[in-house]
């Protein structure tokens, strides 16, 4: 979902996000194509896009890093789209020799024409495209991979039921307001629409702010999807949304709460992995040349994401 096209701005200057396009799902029950095999599926990720890193950060936590293999793309997209090369933490694509993932979505439909965007769930078996859409993949990850395929022994419930109304309404809210609130900033063309954006965004983070003063994560001691959400937000917002979307009222690490959950979280076992701030900072302050066309991409900030939370006192 990273990125922007010219017809995702509204007639008031407002961001409009387009429709994920491709919404098939792997079910157990015969209703689709796809059935959940191990091997047969493979995920196209960015490591620059929130989005994208959340499907990522749920494969690992549910221990299906051998039954659904990745490949990552560069960060740096031109005018063709995501590519396909050889570097630092991205190469070649080893499933179909793809040299743009614009071809993945060409070799599913020949008449798509909108914006190509991560993740990417392909059907190797079928020579497609199943889903673009983080939150279905993250969800049959959880719902049909993991219970298949998954580490049963330390597997996260990360749609736990008997939150599960609770969790979907904190999730669109923080979806609406920060996820999609710091690009609603950032891509905002007109002073109106940044404005109200803005406000909701550090709104948002204020209520988040007071609801982990509390309490360790979202829910309590347990890490559920939510918090991984908010966490691909948090972690890149003092780098790139503070400065490149305008989004600078407060940096996460002058919101203690949510400074020390975003370190807590980081620190958790193989995350850590998942965050490139290379490919972060290279992505959005090189690609949103509508945005930076000096195409200058700062050295900085000096974050330490390893240092002591202090989260274990609600323990």
């Amino acid at each position: 979902m990273c990125a922007q096209f010219p017809d995702e701005q509204a007639p008031d200057g407002a961001f409009k996000r387009q429709e994920d396009a491709f919404r098939q799902l792997v079910t157990t029950d015969g209703s689709t194509p796809f059935a959940p095999v191990a091997g047969r599926y493979h995920l196209y990720v960015c490591l620059a896009c929130p989005w994208a890193s959340r499907t990522l950060i749920v494969r690992n936590l549910l221990g299906l890093q051998e039954v659904i293999s990745v490949s990552v793309v560069d960060p740096i997209r031109d005018e063709k789209g995501w590519a396909f090369r050889e570097g630092d933490g991205y190469g070649l694509d080893p499933i179909n020799g793809f040299n743009y993932l614009s071809e993945a979505y060409a070799a599913t439909d020949p008449d798509f024409t909108e914006r190509v965007t991560v993740p990417v769930l392909w059907d190797k078996e079928l020579h497609r495209i199943v889903n673009n859409n983080e939150d279905d993949i993250c969800r049959m990850f959880a719902d049909v991979f993991a219970p298949a395929f998954g580490a049963q022994d330390a597997r996260p419930q990360l749609f736990p039921q008997d939150i599960a109304e609770e969790q979907a309404e904190l999730s669109s809210f923080i979806y609406e307001n920060v996820n999609n609130g710091v690009y609603s900033a950032g891509f905002a063309s007109s002073q109106g629409a940044y404005d109200i954006a803005f406000t909701a965004l550090f709104r948002a983070l204020e209520v988040l702010e007071q609801r982990l003063a509390t309490q360790r994560f979202l829910f309590g001691n347990r890490i559920v999807e939510t918090d991984w959400r908010l966490f691909c937000t948090l972690v890149r917002f003092d780098a790139v949304y503070h400065g490149h979307f305008k989004c600078n009222l407060r940096r996460i690490i002058d919101l203690p709460n949510l400074h020390g959950y975003l370190l807590d979280l980081y620190q958790q076992p193989g995350i850590a992995a998942t965050v490139n701030m290379d490919h972060i900072k290279r992505h959005y302050y090189y690609t949103h040349d509508d945005i930076n066309p000096s195409r200058i991409v700062p050295l900085g900030p000096l974050l330490d994401l390893t240092q002591p939370h202090g989260r274990e006192k609600f323990a």
